[in-house]
């Protein structure tokens, strides 16, 4: 099974486009493990919604907590505590596509983060960026937690309004492969995604 995990370098960055574009591209199947502000909607529902091949099968949430807060927080508020050893990877011959939630080090409990989640399933990283003020930043340290831990980059998406500048130096200080880019769009829908699943195709 191959395994992709989809973080980004904060919270709505767009995570769940980016996984949807992916799980299009490449017929994967989908599983978001721990889903927080589930009161309101799930990604794994937005995924389903924006898909259009049926091959895909979208696997339930380890955790699905109400609150849109940090997991660790959210879990709290239910009078239960986010166990790695609970987080078990679905069984699968197809290519898998893992979302996290937020970006890197988002707390599961007191001492365990969502990079946790990408060391124990030893999965390949794509890792979503999007430009504001403090993107940079944002992006170089996500990066640099990611390789100081051996964990594996696939490559970079980025999402939103262009910045040429600030994806050269992201590109050129890292040295990861640019994946692709997403526009910002009116709206997301299936014709979107199946329109940028083309541009993914070549990662099969």
């Amino acid at each position: 099974m191959r395994k992709i995990f989809v973080t980004g370098i904060g919270t709505d960055v767009g995570k769940t486009v980016v996984s949807s574009v992916l799980v299009e591209a490449l017929k994967a199947d989908y599983w978001k493990p721990v889903q927080t502000g589930s009161f309101f909607s799930t990604d794994t529902a937005l995924v389903q919604k924006f898909i259009t091949n049926t091959e895909t099968k979208i696997f339930p949430e380890s955790y699905l907590l109400k609150e849109y807060m940090s997991p660790h927080v959210a879990a709290e508020l239910e009078g239960i505590e986010i166990s790695l050893d609970n987080i078990i990877l679905p069984e699968t011959n197809n290519t898998l596509i893992i979302e996290g939630a937020g970006g890197l080090l988002v707390p599961l409990n007191r001492k365990e983060f969502m990079i946790d989640i990408i060391k124990k399933f030893d999965a390949e990283i794509v890792l979503v960026i999007q430009n504001y003020l403090g993107s940079i930043n944002h992006s170089l340290l996500s990066i640099e937690a990611l390789q100081n831990r051996g964990l594996k980059i696939l490559g970079v998406v980025f999402n939103g309004p262009p910045h040429a500048l600030s994806e050269d130096i992201i590109i050129d200080t890292s040295g990861v492969k640019l994946l692709g880019k997403i526009s910002k769009e009116n709206e997301i829908n299936k014709n979107v995604i199946s329109m940028y699943a083309k541009e993914f195709e070549y990662l099969k």
